[in-house]
């Protein structure tokens, strides 16, 4: 009789458990591990290894469906935008301050580094940019509803998009130095017009 050292069972274990799953869920079990792990650890901190011993999985199945770990964090990404009030500001201020807002969410907050990564993944993976899509056509659009005349929505909320991502993929990705040296307020002023004329507000 052939017996198993308890080493070998319990690294065995989680391929086993694994295999009897579906396919789809795996992916799930994977998600929600993943998501757990960045939100308490971050995206530094948390490692393919610790995701895949929450899941009760090989390391090799996360790699398997999702490829990376930057693939990872795009399919398990939520991200609030927290936009503030802006119905309390005057309509002339409001591209400005969309401005504004988006530089501190890139820059000033714990998961800017989290929403650069996912930017840069959404060029080259479709999890990442469906991730995107989600985030900005069901927050950023219904902030546009309450500020354009409804047939006009869709189209100033997708020049919005366009310039906000923009910016972000030349100052945080790509690093352009012209771009990557302006301040904030410069930005600001330079941009926020053009996020008003977008959102066919009257400029200030």
């Amino acid at each position: 009789m052939v017996r198993l050292s308890a080493t070998y069972v319990n690294s065995c274990w989680p391929t086993i458990v694994g295999m009897r799953r579906t396919s789809q869920d795996t992916k799930a079990a994977i998600l929600t591990a993943a998501r757990e792990r960045f939100g308490a650890a971050g995206f530094q901190a948390a490692t393919i290894r610790a995701i895949a011993a929450d899941a009760r999985i090989d390391p090799s199945m996360v790699m398997r469906y999702f490829g990376s770990k930057d693939q990872l964090f795009a399919a398990a990404a939520e991200f609030d935008l927290k936009f503030p009030d802006f119905a309390e500001l005057a309509r002339a201020d409001v591209g400005g301050a969309l401005v504004s807002h988006f530089l501190e969410r890139w820059e000033g907050s714990d998961d800017g580094e989290a929403l650069v990564i996912l930017l840069r993944s959404s060029a080259t993976n479709a999890a990442a940019a469906q991730r995107m899509q989600q985030i900005f056509s069901t927050q950023l659009r219904p902030l546009v509803e309450s500020l354009a005349p409804a047939p006009e929505v869709g189209w100033r909320a997708g020049l919005v998009a366009t310039q906000i991502l923009g910016l972000a993929w030349c100052r945080f990705v790509l690093r352009l130095p012209p771009v990557v040296t302006m301040t904030r307020a410069e930005i600001v002023d330079w941009v926020g017009p053009t996020i008003q004329r977008y959102l066919g507000l009257p400029e200030g």
